[in-house]
């Protein structure tokens, strides 16, 4: 079996699990969904946990690159500060789904040990970026950087949890200039 059905299954996966979390993982639809039969996606994940982990690995990865891309074309770190929230957003563009770093985080108690580690990783991916940028920036002490950089990645992601329990988008662009106008974003 080819690299590309193992990126097949990855997307197909990905997408599943930003719908209905790693519990709504399952090998048959997803063989459906991306058109093999459920035996051949275990030549290339053993069982469940292994997919959710390497799932949830590409996730945080792919969000890493996005966020060094984000600083690398702002014009200042603020800039970069203010078009973080999009990221978010646009997983509530994609047919109401959840990032898939929340959407895991909230079932935490269920996850095998690997997808933990992959999903905690996602928030100190977000957690480091975000106090980097707002050192960048000159904003705040040191001391309190990487609180305000805990708090700003808790509230987009809490942002994105209500606006998708409402099916509301428009509440999402709400909450997030309410945490400007207060000052937690700039």
């Amino acid at each position: 079996m080819s690299r590309n059905a193992r990126e097949a299954i990855l997307a197909a996966a990905r997408q599943m699990a930003q719908a209905h979390g790693y519990g709504g993982l399952n090998f048959r639809d997803l063989a459906s969904a991306v058109g093999i039969k459920a035996a051949s996606i275990y030549y290339h994940f053993e069982n469940k946990a292994d997919l959710g982990a390497a799932v949830a690995q590409r996730y945080w990865e792919d969000t890493a690159a996005e966020l060094d891309e984000l600083l690398e074309q702002s014009p200042d770190p603020r800039a970069a500060l203010v078009r973080y929230p999009w990221i978010f957003r646009r997983s509530l563009e994609n047919e109401n789904r959840l990032c898939l770093g929340s959407f895991m985080s909230a079932e935490y108690d269920d996850l095998p040990d690997t997808v933990k580690t992959q999903v905690q990783a996602f928030a100190d991916v977000n957690v480091a970026w975000l106090g980097k940028v707002l050192t960048e920036a000159g904003l705040g002490d040191a001391a309190s950087r990487e609180d305000r950089a805990r708090a700003i990645f808790a509230a987009i992601a809490g942002a994105q949890l209500l606006a998708r329990s409402r099916a509301d988008i428009g509440l999402f662009d709400t909450l997030v200039e309410s945490y400007r106008t207060t000052g937690l974003l700039p």
